[in-house]
């Protein structure tokens, strides 16, 4: 876990579960884990999907783990599989985690133009949410934009995500992209702009994870600045 480079993360992976003395499932599963992290790192989507699809099989963290092969299945452009893992993952999860699945899920649609489904599974986070509520919201808002419906108070909404903590970070890309929708250019080109800037110097994983999302980013940036 604590290895610098994916190669070294992947070394230490295959050696600890290489070995011959006995592993609980736990320690065999969070090894797997560290193995999918390297590969997915390496852009080795598809070994990375077999890999947590192996660590499934052990039952410790399932919901977790179905995150990761949806992760990995979404890259290797497998929409399908990554929606099956990540209904999964929503199913399996605890209470505390629904919303947090349910949004992934959603976010997923959304990203494959899926907008009724997108709907049907933001709305669900919304309801389940807690501290990310307001994103939630504003998620599901941009998702019925997307799919072409008239939506009211789009203001009340960008404020109230603008205002929670959960604004920053991820839902940086979400108010963006509504305050584009709104027609408040400037305010929307600072949001994208901060938010690919941010994307860029995470984590490895992450970053990579989120490229669907910086695509979309820069891509109404491109749209702002030809007009």
């Amino acid at each position: 876990m604590a290895a610098k480079t994916a190669v070294t993360r992947a070394k230490h992976a295959r050696a600890g579960l290489a070995t011959r003395a006995p592993l609980d499932p736990t320690t065999q599963a969070m090894l797997l884990r560290q193995l999918y992290l390297a590969l997915f790192e390496c852009r080795k989507f598809e070994r990375a999907l077999v890999i947590a699809t192996q660590a499934l099989e052990l039952d410790v963290l399932p919901d977790v783990l179905h995150q990761d092969a949806a992760r990995a299945a979404f890259a290797a452009g497998d929409v399908d599989a990554a929606v099956s893992h990540l209904r999964s993952a929503a199913r399996r999860g605890p209470a505390s985690r629904r919303s947090f699945h349910l949004w992934t899920l959603g976010s997923t649609l959304f990203l494959a133009h899926r907008y009724p489904e997108a709907i049907a599974a933001l709305s669900r986070a919304a309801r389940w949410g807690q501290r990310e509520k307001p994103l939630y919201r504003a998620h599901l808002t941009l998702a019925r934009i997307a799919g072409g419906e008239e939506v009211r108070d789009l203001a009340a909404t960008i404020d109230d995500l603008a205002e929670a903590p959960c604004g920053q970070g991820y839902g940086r890309f979400v108010l963006g992209h509504l305050a584009y929708a709104a027609g408040h250019w400037g305010t929307a080109r600072r949001w994208l702009e901060a938010f690919v800037k941010r994307v860029a110097v995470g984590k490895s994983a992450m970053t990579i994870a989120l490229e669907p999302e910086v695509h979309m980013a820069r891509a109404t940036l491109k749209k702002m600045a030809s007009n």
